[in-house]
């Protein structure tokens, strides 16, 4: 049977992973009558709720005597590091580009890795048949996108080809038949080459691991691409790292591959084919696994470096404990650990006090996303605001900057530069029409520019306004951006809230929380109106005289209170703040809860 090894790529939101369940299902994949979920691939509760896909993850079809190995990748550059990794591991790609939004950042991250690699992309223009879709501007946008990432011509001479994947079908012409997908399988299987490293199948064995999972009964499972030789299960083999030590010897218990949505054992992994290896206790992503007689590492794909650290603690509010099972710093330090090993993109030091952690990263959501799944698994935290990291070049002081590419209507794109390019110290590159009463504004911001900017974006747009941002460049230092403007309302005692006392307070900002809720001494419970912070008594009940009846009163009616996601609170804090995080709760807290320590400690900063 020939082999096909592809990556489906794309910006967030373009079709990836609807367009991978056509292709499983028109592949024959499923039975007739086998009950089937939508976006089969996103097995992830969080990657499920969140409509987005987390983790890169290989399927496989066969389609007339070909195999085809397909990995769905995902498209926030937050992730961005499994898709550097996963590109080395496939011989063509498909780039699905959307009808009516052309090329956006995301897919200039991708295509630019790909191109880099060598990889010849076939390009689809996903979505025709939607009504603002403009598919031969889309095709052109792409063309204009190759030339600027400096593509060689036969990359250029991309073949391209029109789809809508929800409705399943995809033509070589804009007007073709529309009836399945055959005209894609067929130019998968035509354009893009049988793995190279078929050629070295009477080499011995070697595989770069490039995906950490694990299973209940097989411990750790590497996943990869044979680039040489043949693998029998049960053979004795040997892991290294980048450099060529050592890391361990080791018997290959299982060899899985995978087929369809399962992963099958078999019993011979041969070269060019996507497989699992397990029986391995040490060896991690990026370590090569080879035969016993092989001395060189394969050289792995260097990584992007992180641009934003979060400061990872012990929850010690008065109120810890009471949730969640893992709350001590040893078991915390454990999971973050193991959570680098498997995640190449973020790395894990210990502060230098001991009693928290420095987790670096790509982005809040990639942050977010680690934090919701450690309070899932019943860990309570304490978070920091995100910082930017910072590199030393030639001297100077240089930081990360995104290009971020939005996309509003006409009558708020000049509140949007404004704030982008006055108060976030951002460079506007490029301002154009977007379709009808739109406006795409491209600009070059510094990342401590973007952190926490989402929420005031959306209120700046009346929540119309889509913003999408990509690691840029480093550049040197741009100077003080300005942070939150107002305050906040801290409650000065401990107990549990009364809706007499919020409705008095009403006129003095907005509430994060509502009546009957615990609350304790420096918890923040709200946004101060004005820019100070101001320490309020949420507790205190309505003084009752034997001369006024309770019943008399006027009804109290609260205003809803602001509910903040786990990311927004995240970006919402100052550095004096942080977020505790509990498998039930997500509450904003002072630093330091005590006010005369609050006071020492601002004194001396």
């Amino acid at each position: 049977m020939e082999l096909r090894n592809i990556a489906i790529i794309a910006h967030v939101d373009h079709g990836k992973t609807t367009l991978v369940d056509e292709l499983l299902k028109q592949s024959g994949t499923y039975r007739e009558n086998q009950a089937t979920t939508e976006r089969a691939m996103d097995s992830n509760d969080l990657e499920r709720e969140r409509g987005i896909t987390i983790f890169a993850k290989p399927t496989s079809v066969e389609w007339q005597g070909h195999r085809i190995n397909i990995v769905d990748t995902p498209g926030h550059a937050d992730f961005g590091g499994e898709v550097e990794r996963i590109l080395s591991m496939v011989d063509g790609v498909v780039l699905l580009v959307d009808a009516a939004e052309g090329p956006m950042p995301q897919t200039k991250f991708v295509t630019s890795k790909a191109l880099k690699l060598g990889l010849k992309p076939i390009v689809v223009i996903n979505k025709v048949d939607k009504p603002d879709g403009e598919p031969d501007r889309a095709l052109d946008e792409c063309f204009d996108l190759f030339a600027s990432l400096d593509a060689t011509d036969e990359q250029l001479d991309f073949p391209h080809m029109y789809a809508s994947g929800r409705s399943g079908w995809a033509d070589m012409e804009l007007d073709g038949p529309r009836k399945d997908l055959s005209a894609m399988f067929e130019l998968i299987t035509k354009h893009v080459p049988a793995p190279a490293q078929i050629a070295d199948a009477g080499k011995p064995f070697t595989m770069l691991a490039t995906t950490l999972g694990g299973d209940p009964f097989l411990g750790r499972l590497l996943t990869g691409r044979v680039e040489s030789g043949t693998l029998t299960a049960g053979q004795s083999i040997k892991a290294m790292s980048r450099d060529g030590t050592l890391i361990e010897n080791f018997r290959a218990t299982k060899i899985l591959a995978f087929r369809g949505l399962e992963q099958t054992a078999i019993d011979t992994a041969e070269a060019g084919d996507i497989v699992s290896i397990a029986g391995m206790t040490k060896a991690t992503v990026a370590d090569t696994l080879a035969d016993t007689s092989v001395v060189d590492a394969i050289p792995a794909q260097p990584i992007d470096p992180p641009t934003i650290t979060v400061t990872f603690g012990i929850n010690d509010s008065p109120l810890a404990g009471r949730d969640g099972k893992k709350v001590q710093s040893r078991v915390i330090r454990e999971r973050l650990l193991k959570e680098a090993e498997s995640n190449v993109a973020i790395k894990v030091t210990d502060s230098p006090n001991g009693d928290s952690f420095e987790v670096a990263g790509r982005g809040e959501l990639q942050m977010g996303v680690l934090i919701e799944n450690m309070r899932r698994e019943g860990f309570e935290l304490s978070i920091s605001r995100p910082q930017v990291l910072f590199q030393d070049i030639d001297g100077v002081r240089h930081e990360p900057i995104e290009e971020a590419t939005i996309d509003v209507d006409d009558e708020y794109s000049g509140a949007v530069i404004e704030k982008i390019t006055g108060v976030r110290k951002g460079e506007l590159v490029e301002m154009k029409p977007a379709g009808a009463g739109k406006t795409r504004i491209i600009a070059h911001v510094p990342s401590r520019g973007l952190i926490g900017y989402h929420g005031e974006f959306l209120t700046d747009t009346r929540g119309t306004g889509v913003i999408n941002r990509v690691f840029h460049d480093w550049a040197p230092h741009k100077g003080k951006i300005p942070g939150r403007r107002a305050g906040v309302l801290i409650s000065m005692e401990n107990g549990t809230s009364v809706s007499f006392a919020l409705w008095k307070l009403e006129d003095r900002g907005k509430f994060f929380i509502g009546a009957q809720v615990e609350v304790y001494q420096g918890m923040i419970i709200g946004e101060h109106t004005r820019e100070n912070d101001l320490e309020v008594n949420p507790l205190k009940g309505k003084q009752l005289t034997n001369v006024r009846a309770s019943g008399t009163d006027e009804a109290v009616r609260l205003t809803t209170p602001v509910t903040l996601s786990l990311e927004e609170a995240i970006a919402y804090i100052d550095d004096d703040e942080l977020v505790e995080v509990t498998p039930n709760a997500i509450r904003l807290r002072k630093r330091y809860l005590d006010p005369h320590e609050r006071k020492r400690h601002a004194k001396s900063e």
